[in-house]
């Protein structure tokens, strides 16, 4: 069996996942479920990045081991994507021994391969993004994504990634493998950047005590990005279970955001390069999620509480907003006003009500048993074989709105079927009885046809149409 390993960025826990966060996580459950359906044996990782300042701050406030606070979180975080029905295979924290034995592994071999070296920093540093910053980075002054944080500027002992060297080696690599960033808009955004010159990179802090120390000098730690990179590859055994690392690395695909494609398709492939080691077959930075236009975030303080929208109108029915209204790799904006008339457009009027006549119609003349009498036209059969086949191109692509959009037009076109067959007046008329199983039977076939497309999409309905009972369906797998 092919497997296929995904990934998305680990999260902060700083602060409580909001929809945003939930965005990415929904967006890539959908590739995991879809990967499943297709037979492929997938392993599906999340997780929390913990060894963050912020995060050791946010503990400190609140009286609490930095630890004992992330432990917390992690129940905060997995009760979220649980409520969202996300079903990751596999939840690593980076205070976890497994990805601190990968960590050790992965920075002594760069150290070991000459490609990390002392030196001093001195520069500005955003606090909120944990990111050291070049004066082109700011806008007057200030970090693009946290303008109402002045950054710091600091001077401190550092260990820094020959990341330079990788300049070329990266240029040959995105050459040959031109799917390796996508979309296209953020792989030119990212070649622009390497061709433009890459510098060096810290890859340590002096002084603190909360993170993995580097195994040459424990008085420094491995700087909380370079540190959280790795959590992709000490997740399948980097430093713990070669047979573990040899069947599942390198991972077939990461989903980022946009504002972290630097590290991703930039520094992250050239640490593995420096280790010796395989680079990810592809990278996919979505946009962001906004409201009224702005993008969410604790800063701006608009953040939208992704149970409490689940909790308005239902798991399934946020999943389709955000998988279908918003064009995967492009910027989305949330609004009430909307998610509200596609509950009532998409799954109340469109799919529900669809499924309920069918369903009454199917009892009410066929006692709920029908099958083919070949006294019918095959024009949904046709319909569903297009559907498919724009599907699958569309899903293999990533571009998710594109597959949900081809399940509904498999559902518009039964409902303007049913409309345009009447079933009910085929009803009165004996003559017609095989021409009447034949249009319940190619309405439920269509109906069957869709809830199988959109089981990655809305999991929990899917299955209701399939079986009541819930055991129709993709395998499920229960959050670890």
């Amino acid at each position: 069996m092919t497997r296929f390993f995904l990934t998305t960025a680990i999260d902060y826990v700083n602060s409580q996942p909001h929809l945003g966060t939930s965005y990415e996580k929904i967006c890539a459950d959908v590739i995991a479920r879809y990967k499943r359906l297709c037979g492929f044996d997938t392993l599906f990782l999340m997780g929390n990045d913990e060894h963050s300042q912020n995060v050791f701050k946010k503990a400190s406030e609140e009286g609490l081991d930095p630890l004992a606070y992330c432990d917390r979180m992690e129940d905060v975080f997995r009760t979220a994507w649980r409520r969202l029905d996300v079903s990751f295979d596999d939840f690593i924290r980076t205070t976890e021994p497994r990805h601190k034995a990968g960590v050790t592994d992965l920075v002594k071999r760069i150290y070991d391969a000459g490609d990390i070296y002392e030196g001093v920093y001195e520069g500005w540093y955003c606090v909120s993004c944990e990111e050291f910053k070049q004066e082109k980075d700011l806008a007057d002054g200030n970090c693009p994504l946290h303008p109402t944080l002045k950054p710091e500027w600091i001077r401190e002992k550092n260990y820094f990634f020959r990341l330079s060297k990788y300049q070329q080696p990266l240029l040959d690599h995105f050459a040959a493998h031109p799917e390796f960033m996508q979309p296209d808009m953020r792989r030119n955004e990212i070649l622009r950047l390497i061709e433009s010159g890459l510098i060096d990179v810290s890859v340590s802090r002096a002084g603190q005590s909360w993170g993995i120390p580097l195994p040459w000098d424990p008085g420094s730690v491995v700087y909380v990005w370079f540190d959280a990179l790795i959590n992709y590859a000490s997740a399948v055994g980097l430093g713990h279970d070669p047979q573990m690392f040899a069947r599942w690395w390198p991972a077939d695909l990461h989903v980022i955001g946009k504002d972290i494609t630097r590290f991703h398709a930039v520094i992250w492939p050239a640490m593995l390069m420096a280790a010796q080691l395989p680079v990810p077959r592809q990278i996919f930075g979505h946009g962001f999620m906004t409201l009224n236009g702005q993008r969410m975030s604790k800063t701006l303080g608009n953040l939208i509480d992704p149970g409490d929208a689940a909790g308005r109108l239902g798991t399934d029915t946020l999943r389709l907003y955000l998988v279908k209204e918003v064009a995967f790799g492009g910027d989305g904006d949330f609004s009430w006003e909307r998610y509200d008339e596609r509950y009532n457009v998409d799954l109340a009027n469109n799919l529900g009500n669809l499924v309920s006549r069918v369903t009454t119609m199917a009892v009410r003349y066929r006692q709920g048993r029908l099958a083919p009498t070949g006294a019918g036209s095959d024009q949904l059969a046709r319909l569903g074989e297009r559907v498919i086949a724009d599907y699958r191109r569309a899903m293999d692509g990533f571009a998710l709105h594109e597959g949900a959009a081809a399940a509904f037009r498999l559902i518009d076109a039964t409902n303007e079927f049913i409309a345009a067959t009447s079933p009910w007046a085929l009803a009165k008329d004996a003559a017609s009885a095989d021409r009447l199983t034949q249009v319940l039977f190619d309405a439920a076939e269509a109906i069957r046809l869709s809830a199988v497309l959109l089981l990655p999409i809305i999991p929990s309905s899917g299955r209701e149409i399939l079986d009541p009972s819930g055991r129709a369906g993709t395998r499920r797998h229960a959050p670890t």
